[in-house]
């Protein structure tokens, strides 16, 4: 699998996904969903569609100017929040093997932790315990915490494949080119036989630094490879998560609740920019796979705004289908982020030599998780 395979599977899904919006949306606006039979009056009329918000909150021209603001204001947050590590080489305290890089990364994975817990995943149990939803099976059966469990174990899996792959051919390449060589300078051996005893000692010590070399050089390669494939997927947990959120907000027309959610998912983008962005400096891809990276995370949610206002009309946040697909997605997106927090980035830095040669080091680390994390769930108030 190769390692620019995966933003376009990352495209795919997320192409996958608005579809089966559409049309739920378009399903429930023709009556092809019948919703299900509520015991109470008002329930039934709100998933029917008939409890908008009415008031000083609900009106359709303030909401889409609210909309167009946003849509510019969360893209430019989030390329300066995913930007800002990518330019941290050109600062010597900010360098990927400097102390205070380790501390924001921290801060940004704590971002990360929080965004799986306190916004995606209560999200998800919202929608899937929906009473829009049938009680059989949606009310016997916790699917959020089922299909972000097999989400986690599922990345999981895809970590360590992937991984497999890239050392697979990494070494095959190696060996070709041992062999090539050794084919090529064959001849200088049976000279070397007829050579002194030093000259002998001198080739084997040569012998053995360079092999000494190799296999440092190929530890370097596979943390390089095991960082790019970190990059991928978390990429794609949060593109999947930044589209619903986009969506539900680009279709909704209470005032009350874009306003903040607008500040928030600004600060939101920001934080879990930096998260990724100090991922991605650390994976060492070229200018264009970077652009690529950051096109993609900076433009998702503002292209999941304007699709919910393509879908204003027709999309129902609260019709059986649509709250299946987004709650379903939010679930497997909790999951895949909660993995790559916890194991692939808060995990492997806290257990590796860095953080454990400093106990000053490590506690800084900590608080900044803390702060990451606490932040995120302040912030869940609004977004």
């Amino acid at each position: 699998m190769s390692t620019s395979q995966t933003p376009l599977l990352a495209f795919v899904f997320f192409i996958i996904f608005t579809s089966s919006v559409a049309i739920a949306a378009t399903d429930a606006q023709s009556g092809h969903q019948t919703p299900p039979p509520a015991p109470a009056g008002a329930r039934h009329a709100a998933c029917d569609g008939g409890s908008a918000v009415g008031g000083q909150c609900h009106s359709v021209a303030r909401a889409l100017r609210l909309k167009l603001i946003a849509i510019p204001a969360i893209l430019a947050a989030s390329v300066v929040g995913v930007c800002l590590p990518l330019f941290a080489r050109s600062v010597p305290a900010l360098r990927p093997d400097g102390g205070l890089f380790v501390v924001v990364k921290a801060f940004a994975s704590g971002v990360i932790l929080g965004t799986g817990y306190m916004h995606v995943l209560p999200d998800s149990f919202n929608d899937l315990s929906s009473p829009c939803l049938p009680a059989k099976p949606w009310a016997e059966f916790p699917f959020t915490a089922f299909v972000a469990m097999l989400a986690a174990v599922f990345t999981l899996m895809v970590d360590s494949l992937m991984l497999t792959f890239h050392t697979r051919g990494s070494k095959g390449r190696a060996s070709s080119a041992a062999v090539a060589h050794h084919g090529d300078h064959g001849h200088c051996h049976a000279h070397a036989l007829g050579q002194a005893d030093v000259t002998a000692l001198s080739t084997t010590e040569t012998a053995a630094d360079k092999g000494g070399d190799v296999e440092a050089g190929n530890t370097t390669k596979a943390q390089l490879l095991r960082n790019r494939v970190i990059v991928q997927v978390l990429e794609m947990g949060i593109v999947v998560h930044s589209v619903v959120i986009g969506l539900g907000m680009g279709a909704s027309q209470n005032v009350c609740t874009i306003r903040p959610l607008v500040a928030a998912l600004c600060f939101h983008q920001m934080f879990e920019g930096m998260g990724l962005g100090g991922c991605i400096l650390q994976a060492e891809y070229g200018r264009r796979m970077k652009s690529v990276l950051v096109f993609f995370f900076s433009t998702t949610t503002p292209f999941g705004i304007a699709l919910g206002l393509a879908l204003t009309r027709v999309y129902k946040d609260n019709s059986p289908t649509a709250l299946i697909v987004v709650g379903l997605l939010n679930a497997a997106s909790a999951g895949l982020l909660h993995y790559m927090a916890l194991v692939e980035l808060l995990a492997a830095d806290f257990m590796g030599p860095k953080l454990q040669g400093s106990v000053r080091l490590q506690l800084a680390a900590f608080l900044a998780v803390l702060l990451g994390a606490g932040g995120m769930s302040v912030m869940a108030k609004w977004a």
